[in-house]
This record gives structure tokens, sequence and C-alpha cells, in this order.
């Protein structure tokens, strides 16, 4: 299966390079794209819902990777949900 990592960068300029299982995300995030922090979000859990499920599909369970990766997102993104209009920017693929 695929996998492929990408770069954003949160609100406070911070950059983190996330990880997929699967190359589904390139479906949800465009490069150079910034994003409502609530929308990268959303599509973050979808992407990686939909990764993770996929390897379910195919090995008998669903990517802890995959699980672990939404969950580090989420968190991270509650530090920002005060701010006035949060913005994270997708900056690159990494393949």
């Amino acid at each position: 299966m695929p996998e492929i990592n990408f770069q954003i960068a949160w609100p406070d300029g911070s950059e983190e390079t996330c990880y997929s299982p699967s190359l589904v995300v390139k479906e949800y995030f465009s490069q150079d794209g910034d994003y409502d922090l609530a929308d990268f979000v959303e599509r973050a859990r979808t992407a990686l819902n939909i990764a993770s499920d996929r390897v379910k599909a195919k090995y008998g369970r669903p990517c802890g990777l995959a699980i672990g990766q939404l969950q580090a997102i989420e968190l991270k993104a509650a530090k920002y949900s005060s701010l006035l209009d949060p913005k994270v920017k997708f900056i690159r693929f990494i393949e």
C-alpha cells in the first residue's frame, strides 16, 4: 500500500510532518493550500479514516499509525481553536 508524508504549518507558523498509509490524502488537500483550522481537521479526519479503513480491508486491522496521526492533529488543533480565524497551511506532499 503506498504511503505518503505531508508537511503542514500550524497557525503559529510551526511546521509538522504528518503520515498517511494511503495516497487518499491527495484527494483532500492541495499543495500550498490554506485551510481554516476546522476544515483542515475535518479533511484530515476523513482522509485518515479512509486510509485506515483501506489498511483494514487489506490486512484485517485498522492502521494504528493513521489513527495516531489523526489523534495528534486533533490534539494540536485544539490548542489553536480559540484564535480568531486560525489557518493551517498545507505545504507539500513528501513522496
